[in-house]
């Protein structure tokens, strides 16, 4: 399996979920009934589905 750069708008979605969840670990953001651990993970999986199917 060979690894790809994750498109542009992959990557900024990644990033928004990672910002949020960052928002949400200090009491910035609070009307979210998830928890901030979930919202990364789900950043980072999308990261990394980003990366690893061609043209995605």
């Amino acid at each position: 399996m060979t690894l790809s750069a994750p498109t542009q708008i992959v990557f900024i979605i990644a990033l928004v979920l990672a910002v949020i969840a960052l928002l949400m670990f200090f009491p910035v953001i609070t009307f979210i009934p998830i928890s901030s651990f979930w919202v990364m993970t789900a950043a980072f999986v999308v990261l990394a589905a980003g990366c690893m199917f061609r043209g995605a």
